[in-house]
């Protein structure tokens, strides 16, 4: 009767999504709102525990427990590892921390998996000759063949190839075969583990297919203690959904040490790195990419590609320049605006590369203290390069843009304007105007227009009366 008890099984249901857990199942998720996302999943008391073997959590060793004191925590300095590549290193605070494991998100078809094969080449092409290899790739999507492909384009512009003949490449979605063999090998030098990607992981201790939440969450788990045991760093990609959140790995945020999103519209060359969370450095730098096809290279000057015209030329009417805030680095940014004639009973209001709702209410500014009737025109908006601004300090800019498109008049050519817009009409100062203003001078946008110079926003009509 007692093991009969024992081995009782429980029915739940699990949200593919979030995670949430019934024990009925409902059509829609309470906890994120998917329609048709919560699975049954049975599973027996005796299995929870232990399976084949292998514990489902994290074997402690047997040892004493006892409390520290601040002064009895020896400080370890840690060795970061450089990838070669300076602007991943710089989103992730100076390179590669060993034993970290790095949440690694974007959509489908971004350039994650070209991106880290790139970081895989360069570890590399940095080792000694005649040492061992430093990373491991788990092929969980692509076959070896398919990643030789994108290999062999990546390395078509480099004449030596000797270095990277020899990266050791898994085919394998088993996690206890995937740990098995790396704890087996006698690499000592290995530096480096790329899962690509956690969803195709799965061990057959859990029920569920590969890349439900039972699945991604043991399976981040046990890579986790592999990273802490070995001194190895991982990095786990994920993918997200049409909505922008991570598709099952969401759920493992709070276990990973950082969490970077890659970024960008496919249509467009610009490729933008976040970190939205790092317990080794800061998370509010970004690393700008450029998709080319041989690869990601790396943009130190972002200007290029976020201007649709050439800086110092004519600009049309509609077109204004202002200064952005990138984690530390400072972009000069151009917003574009048409305003045209509505024939509509509501005219549109089509906004890209920016907050919608603090566009609209700078539209209702506008039409208040500029006396203009916008309510009878279409108004669109966008940001060049397909960049998006989410900081206040665009404010000024999109107002210029959009009076100028209105009046069908030009800005000035060295003409850049930074300052946040309150409902009043007032220009109020943002954070870093110094630093903003040095960025422009430096390339060449010499009329800045801030605060300073411009305390209300029914100033633009005297601004454009002086051009």
């Amino acid at each position: 009767m007692i093991n009969d008890q024992m081995t009782k099984s429980t029915t739940v249901y699990v949200c593919d999504n979030c995670g949430y857990h019934s024990a009925k199942w409902l059509g829609q998720c309470p906890e994120c709102g998917e329609w048709g996302s919560l699975r049954q999943l049975r599973i027996k008391s005796e299995e929870l525990r232990i399976k084949k073997g292998r514990s489902l959590q994290s074997l402690r060793s047997i040892q004493s427990v006892r409390l520290l004191r601040l002064n009895q925590i020896k400080p370890r300095s840690v060795k970061r590892i450089k990838t070669g590549i300076g602007e991943l290193d710089r989103v992730l605070g100076g390179g590669i921390v060993p034993g970290s494991v790095v949440l690694f998100a974007g959509e489908p078809g971004i350039g994650k998996s070209t991106l880290l094969t790139q970081v895989a080449l360069s570890l590399g092409s940095a080792r000694p000759a005649g040492e061992p290899p430093t990373t491991i790739y788990i092929c969980g999507e692509e076959s070896p063949e398919q990643v030789r492909l994108r290999l062999t384009r990546l390395l078509s512009d480099q004449s030596d190839q000797s270095n990277n003949s020899d990266l050791l490449f898994l085919p394998e979605t088993d996690i206890d075969l995937i740990i098995d063999q790396i704890a087996n090998c006698k690499l000592q030098m290995v530096k480096l583990l790329i899962i690509d990607s956690i969803q195709t992981l799965y061990t057959t201790d859990l029920p569920g297919t590969a890349g439900s939440i039972t699945q991604v969450r043991e399976c981040t788990q046990r890579l986790i203690q592999l990273a802490k045991t070995k001194q190895m760093a991982i990095f786990l990609v994920g993918h997200v959904t049409k909505k922008g959140v991570l598709a099952g790995p969401k759920t493992i945020e709070h276990a990973v040490d950082t969490v970077l999103y890659f970024e960008g519209e496919r249509s467009a060359d610009l490729r933008l790195l976040r970190s939205v969370k790092n317990r080794f450095g800061p998370t509010d730098e970004v690393g700008v990419f450029q998709m080319t096809d041989a690869g990601l290279k790396e943009v130190i000057n972002p200007e290029i590609l976020l201007n649709s015209r050439p800086l110092n030329s004519k600009p049309p009417s509609g077109s204004a320049y202002t200064v952005v805030f990138e984690g530390t680095r400072p972009m000069v940014v151009e917003i574009q605006a048409l305003v045209t004639k509505s024939f509509a009973p509501l005219p549109k209001r089509v906004i890209n590369g920016l907050d919608r709702r603090r566009s609209e209410m700078l539209i209702a500014v506008l039409q208040k203290y500029l006396k203009i009737p916008l309510w009878e025109y279409d108004v669109f908006l966008n940001v060049a390069g397909g960049f998006r601004v989410t900081e206040p300090a665009a404010d000024l800019a999109v107002c210029a843009a959009l009076y100028s498109s209105y009046k069908n008049e030009a800005l000035s050519v060295k003409a850049v304007f930074v300052g946040e817009v309150s409902l009043l009409g007032q220009v109020n100062p943002v954070s870093r105007e110094d630093k903003r203003q040095k960025q422009a001078q430096a390339l060449g946008l010499t009329d800045f227009y801030s605060d300073r110079n411009i305390t209300s926003i029914t100033q633009l009509k005297a601004l454009f009366n002086s051009i």
